[in-house]
């Protein structure tokens, strides 16, 4: 059981964070710097990202739950909030503009909100909502964690990921994953009607 809810919490969190997509921009925004100040840069917003995920998952629920939202009106909106970001992640080209100089995006735009934005911390709620042990809870985290590990290996090696990947391959594997998105939105919006009528 804790296997399916770990291989569930991972695809829906590489899907949505997309560390390989997200590597390419992060070497866009880091183009200059030197290799240790990129490594730092990669680590930070990976620890930001993960504690993010982690404890707006556990405590988000609690908090909507205050304001008198339900998990299951949680499910529908946020499907809905996925299958945009999906439908934009298959037709539009990804752009991401910066003014000024930023020394250090760790923080922004890095972990808020291209890591642990609006879409992955939806996900996290949905996530730990449906958790029904602590082992589950252990296992989302575990993910989580795994994702953002793997989301620093790709930035810290984000150049050599660009010569390998191209801008031809980040599109192909962008469009995929907005397939694969924009299914598990439409997941999350019949678990949450289903649940609303029964």
């Amino acid at each position: 059981m804790e296997l399916l809810v770990f291989l569930h919490a991972l695809t829906a969190l590489f899907v949505i964070i997309d560390p390989i997509g997200t590597a390419l921009i992060f070497n866009a925004l880091t183009k200059g710097q030197s290799a240790s100040a990129r490594f730092l840069q990669a680590f930070k917003a990976s620890i930001i990202s993960a504690l993010l995920l982690v404890l707006f998952g556990n405590y988000g629920a609690g908090l909507l739950s205050y304001l008198g939202i339900s998990i299951d009106a949680l499910k529908i909106s946020g499907g809905l909030l996925l299958f945009y970001t999906a439908f934009q992640m298959i037709n539009s080209e990804l752009k991401f503009k910066m003014e000024g100089t930023v020394d250090d995006i760790s923080v922004y735009p890095m972990s808020i909100p291209l890591l642990a934005g609006p879409g992955s911390l939806t996900v996290a709620i949905l996530l730990f909502s449906s958790v029904t042990s602590a082992a589950d809870q252990l296992t989302i985290i575990a993910a989580v964690i795994l994702i953002c590990v793997l989301t620093f290996i790709c930035m810290s090696s984000s150049v050599f990921l660009k010569n390998i990947v191209g801008k031809t391959g980040d599109e192909i594997l962008r469009r995929f994953l907005g397939v694969l998105l924009a299914a598990l939105a439409m997941q999350f919006i019949l678990e949450g009607i289903s649940s609303t009528l029964n």
